[in-house]
């Protein structure tokens, strides 16, 4: 009786950490993580300040109060706040991170990709034209065949 050995849980492991998807998606995570700290440079280092030339630089210092008297700030800070300046500062950061991502990795590879399929399209319709082009010269020969054969070649 021969058995046929179960693959072991290590092996299993090995197998699921080789597999693209799963090194492709740690790239992603390691990238993005790097990535991220470049936009929120960006934010602070250069919307803030165009903001803060309107206002103040630091967006976490809008708010509105919803609750009065809204003084303090912190753990001692009365009232109710609305910090809006931090979302305004969340969103910025969203925007210009999805915008970075579109108009530097999304949009080149979505025309290199049309390339591709256009030429892989121009190639197969440039072999179908071929096969045609050959069905039709079969076509023509079968014909002429036939024709010789209905117009009273016979042999004497």
């Amino acid at each position: 009786m021969s058995e046929k050995k179960q693959p072991g849980v290590w092996d299993g492991f090995k197998a699921f950490l080789m597999r693209g998807n799963v090194v492709d998606l740690a790239v992603a995570v390691v990238i993005g993580a790097a990535f991220t700290n470049i936009v929120n440079s960006v934010v602070k280092g250069v919307i803030n300040p165009l903001v803060g030339a309107i206002g103040t630089k630091n967006l976490d210092s809008y708010s509105s109060c919803l609750k009065s008297p809204c003084t303090g700030s912190g753990d001692h800070a009365t009232g109710i706040r609305i910090l809006w300046g931090s979302v305004l500062g969340a969103t910025l950061s969203f925007v210009i991170t999805a915008a970075v991502v579109y108009f530097l990795m999304v949009l080149p590879m979505a025309k290199y990709l049309a390339r591709v399929e256009a030429r892989r399209k121009a190639k197969e319709g440039t072999h179908e034209v071929l096969e045609v082009t050959e069905l039709e010269v079969l076509k023509e020969i079968r014909d002429t065949l036939v024709a010789q054969r209905g117009s009273g070649h016979t042999r004497d």
